[in-house]
């Protein structure tokens, strides 16, 4: 009906407005924010190849189509991080994409507002533009399934996407086909590198072919980089104020102390069983510990995300006597017999470390220790201890 096609329309029309709301995105059930006009223009693309392909089968004798689904990484991210390159007056600078923003309310999300000026690819319209050409391309191959499978509705799809359900016994290691916590690694299989035999450039960054007119080679961001983690901010869990003043840090720092929460004691396998999480973790620190903020630096969740604490700015209360010099980093749950799910752990230990380094946020030979080297604690645990102590940079 009507209410249905004028609510399309302004859905579709992604604009920044001059008092810095973006609009035209909404809030996923995971935790981030997507522009539909990329998501859904990727989508169609998909159904439009698939569409051709049937097509072509039926009219050609033998059912050899020819028909290839249409390349929708130029129409959903290409135009965007294109003009975002083009938009800069320094050449060599980094491209700088971004920034994301804050909602007005977690529980009913109505105005999305960016927390820096914005380039022409905000972090919506980057995750809006991964998502159409995950799902597009995924559509579009489905037609050359035997048999051809069923029409699916849209919202099944955008469902099984953005609504997957993780256990304990099945985290995301385990999951199969694609799901938006996994829209970093799955979109970065679809980008072609220019050489793969060459190895990444300096500080870990990797270059890309997008097929738009040049053809241009972009020095991604960090909002695409593959090397950082999608790190939920706090404004999106729920955060209260911080009581007083931060006390600043001066990166890069030389430690990475390692955590397990303990209590919460359970691995949070949701955005808003994080997000609880997170805000009962800043509630005891804060009124019981009488702390001015949640202690951590960081806290990874077992849903995919990392979740900011403290941040990289901004002295935590995490490793008595140790805040000044290293970040610490915590893993929902209680590992004194169990580990963390091998998705969380590589989150931490590959992802989030990579790109402390890559940002100059943390030293490039940083040491890593768990709680109880420094402080006397059973902290992180003894199976996570155990397990920490065959990582990389680990320090006795």
């Amino acid at each position: 009906g009507k209410p249905s096609l004028f609510f399309f329309d302004k859905a579709v029309h992604h604009i920044v407005t001059d008092q810095g709301e973006e609009r035209g995105v909404v809030l996923a059930p995971d935790g981030t924010t997507v522009a539909l006009a990329p998501l859904l223009l990727g989508i169609e693309a998909g159904l439009r190849a698939r569409e051709a392909e049937v097509g072509a089968e039926t009219e050609q004798e033998g059912g050899a189509s020819g028909v290839a689904a249409f390349g929708v990484f130029p129409l959903t991210l290409g135009r965007s991080l294109g003009l975002s390159f083009l938009s800069l007056q320094d050449f060599s600078a980094d491209l700088r994409l971004g920034p994301g923003g804050c909602w007005d309310s977690v529980e009913q999300p109505r105005v999305f507002r960016l927390s820096r000026t914005p380039t022409l690819a905000t972090d919506a319209l980057i995750n809006g533009g991964m998502d159409g050409a995950i799902l597009g391309t995924a559509l579009g191959n489905l037609s050359r399934a035997a048999p051809p499978p069923p029409p699916t509705r849209l919202s099944a799809t955008l469902r099984g996407y953005y609504g997957y359900v993780l256990s304990e016994d099945r985290g995301l290691e385990e999951l199969r086909g694609h799901a938006s916590a996994k829209r970093r690694q799955s979109s970065r299989s679809l980008l072609e590198p220019l050489d793969p035999e060459s190895p990444p450039t300096q500080g870990g960054e990797s270059h890309f072919y997008l097929p738009v007119p040049g053809p241009l080679t972009l020095r991604l961001g960090s909002s695409l980089c593959a090397d950082c983690p999608p790190i939920i901010s706090r404004c999106q869990w729920g955060a209260e104020v911080i009581r007083g003043t931060h006390s600043p840090l001066s990166p890069p720092l030389p430690y990475l102390y390692i955590h397990h929460t303990y209590q919460p004691s359970t691995p949070c396998l949701s955005f808003p069983a994080c997000s609880r999480d997170m805000r009962a973790m800043q509630r005891f620190h804060q009124d019981e510990r009488g702390w001015k903020d949640i202690g951590y630096s960081f806290v990874v969740g077992s849903d995919g995300y990392v979740y900011e604490g403290r941040g990289w700015h901004n002295r935590g209360a995490h490793t008595r006597d140790r805040n000044t010099v290293g970040y610490g980093v915590a893993i929902i749950g209680n590992y004194i017999s169990t580990l963390p799910s091998r998705y969380s752990m590589d989150l931490l230990r590959h992802r989030l470390v990579q790109c402390a380094v890559d940002g100059g946020r943390l030293a490039v030979n940083y040491t890593l220790l768990g709680h109880r080297q420094v402080v006397n604690t059973s902290c992180p645990g003894d199976a996570f201890y155990s397990e920490i102590s065959t990582w990389d940079r680990f320090g006795k």
